[in-house]
């Protein structure tokens, strides 16, 4: 496993500060402007209690990220230490390679093998080469929430905590763009100070909720589509699942299943064009949102988007799209075909 320096948690360290560096300035707007000029303690208090809130909710979900195991492979503590261990050089024993399946099968076959971590490496379960470890349906490995991986565990807190932000961001600009332009029609009537703190947040909020925001439409999408970023991001992972290639004598080239390596230019444009629309583990949106978060019940998303959720499942076994099968025999013909006339 990652042996974590001091170093590691400088990204987490900013994270943290730049939630809650805007808080004084906040405070300076509910004083200058609620109390002092227009006298409404009341609205002031609401608004504060609608960003503390936000504030808490995306705390929440942090510690959740980083207190919780993203997705445990085997139970074993010190596998992750052993992989550390080969990654520095050491090979693996005779019994490793022993029980290893073949090394078609390890590479491509769906419940795959994973020689790092001497232990089966279950369905759209990935090796995290930085933290030297398997994790089930991992998305990807962020290193601002302290160098820890996002998996089957703890992808819906980290969605959560993506959505906070960015509402948290959105809130503060569009009330600190109503004080500024007040402050702008009625110059005379307010101090010289609020409104460079507002005009600061506004625009802090504007950066912060455009950046963690595009983030989040991007995790959004994943959701509805259940894919992860590995998978979104490598369609010749689409390879290990491709059903046993049609029989034809003319074409010999092709590892059956195929290795990226061998595939010419006209058959990686098949692949790649088949990724946009083969969705191995769709199985509706409603389904897929309540696969992620965890919820069973007809209004449970809204429990759950309050305050995060888990994956539902064992994060090994996954239904998948019916129509998947189909269309991954289509991408096989063509693989083939395209072979032919190579």
């Amino acid at each position: 496993m990652l042996r974590r320096r001091w170093y590691h948690f400088l990204p987490l360290l900013l994270a943290i500060v730049m939630i809650l560096a805007p808080h004084p300035s906040l405070v300076a707007i509910f004083v200058g402007y609620y109390y002092r000029v227009h006298d409404a303690p009341l609205r002031g208090i609401a608004h504060m209690l609608v960003i503390y809130t936000l504030t808490f909710l995306a705390f929440s979900s942090l510690i959740v990220v980083l207190a919780r195991d993203p997705g445990p492979v085997t139970g074993d503590k010190t596998h992750g230490e052993e992989a550390v261990g080969r990654d520095e050089g050491e090979g693996e024993s005779f019994l490793e390679a022993l029980l290893a399946p073949p090394e078609g099968e390890e590479a491509h076959g769906p419940g795959r093998w994973c020689k790092k971590c001497a232990a089966p490496k279950p369905e759209r379960a990935h090796h995290c080469g930085t933290c030297g470890r398997c994790v089930l349906r991992m998305d990807h490995h962020c290193m601002w929430l302290g160098h820890k991986c996002i998996g089957h565990r703890t992808h819906a807190s980290f969605v959560h905590f993506l959505f906070c932000v960015t509402a948290l961001a959105a809130y503060v600009a569009i009330l600190c763009s109503t004080v500024v332009y007040w402050a702008f029609t009625h110059p005379l009537a307010i101090d010289e100070t609020t409104p460079i703190h507002a005009i600061s947040l506004a625009l802090y909020g504007v950066v912060i909720g455009m950046v963690i925001g595009s983030f989040l439409g991007y995790h959004i999408y994943l959701i509805t589509t259940n894919q992860t970023t590995l998978e979104s991001l490598s369609p010749f992972w689409l390879l290990r699942h491709i059903p046993p290639l049609p029989d034809n004598a003319d074409s010999r080239k092709l590892s059956n299943p195929p290795l990226e390596h061998e595939l010419s230019f006209e058959q990686r444009m098949l692949v790649r064009d088949a990724h946009r629309y083969i969705r191995l583990y769709d199985v509706g949106w409603r389904k897929n949102w309540a696969q992620v978060f965890g919820w069973s019940k007809p209004w449970g998303w809204v429990y759950r988007l309050a305050i995060g959720g888990g994956c539902t499942g064992d994060g090994r076994n996954f239904p998948r799209n019916p129509r998947s099968d189909e269309m991954l025999s289509r991408l096989a013909a063509g693989l083939v075909s395209a072979d032919k006339d190579r």
